[in-house]
């Protein structure tokens, strides 16, 4: 059974100037075992109900804007994987979700700018799931784990988010330093305490402090005025185990904190199984 992996996508500006985040991508895309497909959940399809793409060549999507011409010219030209797709509608129908197939959606940023680190050659075939932000994280555990399976028959589930998402905040940042460049910097305290309640949460697998992170992290408020770029962390983590599964091994991949307030935390999760016959 392969590990479950989140990423914090940054930035679009990634996919020119990687930085540390793309150096813990490209040493993930090195060392996980390779996958026959993936299949990754970003924040940035948002849908009411769980839908997943089936395009045989998806696009590159430049979901963005006001960003250095280069930027677009970028093109990510891994194949699709409908079947791993139309295997993922069986499993989330078969775990209670409502689930449909879209055969027109392309790969936006938060799936082809971490990939092409991962795996830079784009041969690894990739489908999309979308998520659901007015749903909750209990839906996103849910999701995550009807999932699981699929680990099991060789496709790597990625979440890709953000643990912190505050976009007034780094465009201020943005503005001070005079560019949209990726600048790594020290995490602001608000940054520092919610991604710390975070880390803590996961390792102790406090899922129903997870569900609730609303009303119980601190500063979640400021950390995510919008909830979308943190859904896909549920994803990853029920992915990892399943509904009844023990809980998974948590490795924390320190990817660095983007301008002081995008906290690029990365996650790997292994069943304990895996981790024993590892270690």
């Amino acid at each position: 059974m392969l590990p479950t992996v989140f990423v914090s996508h940054g930035s679009p500006m990634h996919a020119i100037d990687a930085g540390r985040a793309g150096d813990v991508w490209a040493e993930l895309g090195r060392t996980l075992p390779r996958p026959s497909a993936v299949l990754i959940a970003s924040a940035h399809w948002e849908t009411e109900l769980p839908m997943l793409s089936t395009a045989r060549q998806p696009e590159t999507i430049h979901d963005f804007g006001g960003f250095p011409p280069e930027l677009y010219k970028i093109s990510y030209p891994a194949k699709g994987a409908p079947d791993v797709a139309q295997r993922a509608i069986e499993s989330l129908k078969s775990g209670g979700l409502t689930a449909t197939a879209n055969a027109c959606r392309g790969l936006d940023h938060g799936a082809w700018v971490p990939l092409r680190r991962l795996f830079p050659n784009a041969d690894v075939p990739v489908a999309q799931v979308s998520i659901q932000p007015s749903l909750d994280a209990a839906h996103h555990f849910r999701l995550g784990a009807a999932l699981a399976p699929l680990s099991s028959e060789g496709v790597l589930v990625i979440g890709s988010g953000h643990i912190t998402h505050n976009l007034r905040d780094w465009m201020a940042a943005a503005r001070h330093r005079g560019s949209r460049a990726v600048a790594d910097g020290a995490a602001d305290d608000y940054v520092a305490e919610f991604r710390e309640w975070i880390a803590d949460a996961l390792r102790h697998d406090d899922r129903a402090a997870l569900v609730r992170w609303r009303e119980l992290a601190p500063h979640a408020a400021r950390a995510h005025p919008t909830p979308e770029h943190l859904m896909p962390l549920f994803v990853a983590f029920g992915a990892a185990s399943g509904e009844g599964a023990p809980r998974p091994h948590v490795e924390r991949l320190d990817a660095g904190v983007d301008s002081g307030v995008l906290a690029m935390d990365a996650y790997v999760f292994s069943p304990l199984a895996r981790v024993a016959m590892d270690s």
